[in-house]
């Protein structure tokens, strides 16, 4: 009988041995690793898979004489790029490579374009120079060191970027004539940690604008006399600070336009000599919203910005001269990105995404005079996998208070029906950044298939509403953003279509550690929490991010080499609280993170595991901070609704 006893419980132990070892295994051609995920039934890919062949299409420029837009959509697993020679014409695939296609910009007063590129979501950008005619490219970079912010000079002959070659840290600027990267040099040697970029040539090619980004709300604009080498700080600095966003020189090249929040609140735009800069004039002083971008046309005659808002962008048209601007109606009610003038001036392209269709290209027609604006046409229409749009659900802007009675922004997705539904606080990561009312396939297929509505709070430091506002969360005051979620907790169990027993919070980045927060000090009141690439200790995280990228992130969460605040940092590090968390959690990392390294995920997991808690984990040995391959999306998307599935809806 014991004999007996001893073989079945050697048996047991073998398959549980057996169980272990097959709770981890990889799919995509080893490319994905899944640890403690079920498999993922036939009947998830099916259910998915028109919201997961869904397209986008987002502008990168105009050809040479304006007939056709470059734009950046998927036919394959990845981004590339495209050319559309008409509205709702084909889109002719350019490049096909097998990792995405990044910035791209056309060679003024040429064909060619610029392109960069990195390997395996790195973030390590290559520079390449590309003929759209001949398919060929060729690349201007050393392919090993990090380069970015490409500008070309006015008549198309050189460029400035931004690179880490020096020393494989530091956000030095460089220039190199087209062609020729031999003949590159260094213009700006970057010293002091901080992100350093080129802005803007002047029409002479003899000066350039440099951008310093010291941090969200310390931006400061230098001029540099390329021929000297001698720099002059134009706006900003350690003593006034603020925002401080270079848009270009004026027609003349005497003057430059730029937004500042000097005055304000609000990031507004303003122009001034550059002999004279403290006698600045702001253009947009009516208007009480930030200023996000602005362009010019290649003769400099006319401009073009947008304003958030309270989250939607408006387009305005702005007369350089005179500096009148209006704004311009009839355009698409939604999200705003990338504009561009065609060469002649007479047509402004722009990505535009509202909350029911995915990004794509419109050209607004120009007349002559700078404030004319005519019809808007539509030309790119990207696939939706064949649903209908009107079924897809917009979102409602509503208000709630949190802890200290300051009115937290909120936008509400519910699905069709009565309720109550179960909830997915879904929360944007920057910390610095904003959710917007723009369209997710994701969401749409968590209101479609899992009937939970999902909630999108904008919790202070988030961009958009004033500049004190986004300070409201720094150093010392970061945890009062995790109680702005539980004040959104509060405010669901008051309302009678959502269900308070059944939530969860999902994050990205910072959004992340703001899901593994709340777990933290609402594990009572979460069914389950998913976190997408998140920081789960402040202090490993600071020492371990990419140092190209290490004194940006001080500024805003603090220096962990004060003993001070690396005291207070690992006092509210999630890794450190894990012994509080009590609900399942999805994480999910890329390998090659640049920014949140895999090293966070890695601790988080192992501390959750030894708790006894269900952790599932996601790796991707290809990606970096976020997944951008079709078919480990896929993958991502399907896990996490079975994981929705099972721990929100109890299924």
């Amino acid at each position: 009988m014991l004999a007996a006893v001893r073989i079945i419980l050697g048996f047991v132990g073998m398959l549980f041995f057996m169980l272990a070892q097959g709770n981890e295994r990889s799919v995509n051609n080893g490319n994905l690793q899944l640890q403690d995920i079920p498999l993922i039934p036939d009947r998830v890919v099916q259910d998915l898979g028109r919201f997961q062949n869904m397209r986008s299409a987002r502008l990168l420029d105009w050809n040479l004489d304006g007939s056709a837009i470059y734009i950046q959509t998927r036919f394959g697993d990845v981004q590339q790029i495209h050319k559309v020679a008409a509205p709702g014409a084909a889109r002719q695939q350019l490049t096909f490579y097998t990792e995405p296609v990044g910035r791209v910009s056309r060679q003024p007063q040429g064909r060619e374009l610029i392109f960069t590129r990195d390997a395996g979501g790195s973030e390590f950008s290559q520079v390449f120079l590309f003929d759209p005619q001949t398919g060929e490219s060729r690349l201007q970079s050393d392919g090993e060191s990090r380069y970015g912010s490409v500008l070309w000079d006015a008549g198309g002959r050189r460029f400035a970027y931004q690179s880490t070659q020096r020393d494989g840290k530091s956000n030095d600027v460089w220039m190199m004539p087209k062609g020729s990267p031999a003949a590159a040099r260094m213009l700006f040697e970057a010293t002091d940690g901080t992100w350093w970029a080129p802005a803007g040539f002047s029409p002479a090619g003899n000066q350039l604008l440099l951008q310093n980004y010291v941090s969200v709300v310390d931006s400061r604009i230098h001029l540099l006399n390329i021929e000297t080498g001698d720099t002059q700080l134009l706006f900003g600095g350690p003593d006034s600070g603020g925002v401080n966003l270079a848009t270009g020189f004026d027609q003349a090249g005497k003057g430059l336009f730029f937004i500042t929040d000097k005055l304000g609140e609000f990031a507004q735009l303003a122009w001034a000599e550059i002999n004279s800069p403290s006698a600045m004039h702001v253009i947009t002083e009516a208007i009480n919203w930030d200023v996000e971008a602005m362009v010019m046309s290649e003769d400099g005659r006319r401009g073009a910005f947008i304003v958030n808002e309270n989250g939607i962008s408006q387009l305005y048209l702005l007369d350089t001269k005179s500096l009148a601007y209006r704004k311009v109606t009839g355009l698409p009610v939604g999200s705003m990105g990338k504009m561009v003038f065609n060469p002649n001036g007479l047509a402004l392209a722009i990505t535009i995404n509202t909350p029911q269709s995915p990004s794509d290209v419109y050209v607004l027609a120009l007349g002559p005079e700078p404030l004319a604006a005519g019809e808007i046409r539509r030309w790119t229409y990207s696939e939706v996998g064949g649903l209908n749009t009107n079924d897809f659900i917009a979102p409602e802007l509503v208000h709630y208070p949190s802890f200290d009675q300051r009115n937290i922004p909120l936008f509400v997705y519910k699905p069709a029906g009565e309720g109550p539904f179960p909830v997915i606080i879904s929360i944007h990561g920057g910390p610095e950044s904003q959710a917007l009312p723009r369209f997710s396939s994701t969401y749409q297929m968590w209101l479609a298939k899992l009937g939970a509505a999902v909630l999108l709070p904008n919790v202070r430091g988030s961009a958009g509403y004033g500049k004190t506002y986004l300070q409201s969360d720094n150093g010392l005051k970061r945890e009062d953003s995790v109680k702005d979620i539980g004040a959104l907790l509060d405010w669901v169990a008051t309302q009678p279509t959502l269900d308070a027993n059944r939530v969860a919070v999902y994050g990205g980045s910072y959004g992340g550690y703001m899901a593994l927060a709340a777990a933290v000090y609402y594990s009572d009141r979460l069914k389950a929490a998913v976190d997408v690439v998140g920081i789960s200790n402040f202090v490993t995280f600071l020492e371990n991010t990419q140092s190209y990228r290490r004194d940006l992130r001080r500024v805003e969460y603090g220096d962990e080499r004060n003993p001070a605040m690396r005291a207070h940092l690992e006092a509210i590090s999630p890794l450190n609280l894990v012994h509080k968390i009590k609900i399942p959690m999805f994480v999910v990392q890329g390998q090659n993170d640049p920014r949140v390294p895999v090293t966070e995920a890695i601790q988080m997991v192992a501390a959750l595991r030894k708790q006894g808690l269900p952790v599932w984990y996601m790796n991707a040995l290809n990606e970096g901070h976020g997944y951008r391959r079709k078919e480990n999306r896929d993958k991502y998307q399907q896990v996490n609704m079975m994981f929705f599935e099972k721990y929100l809806l109890n299924k």
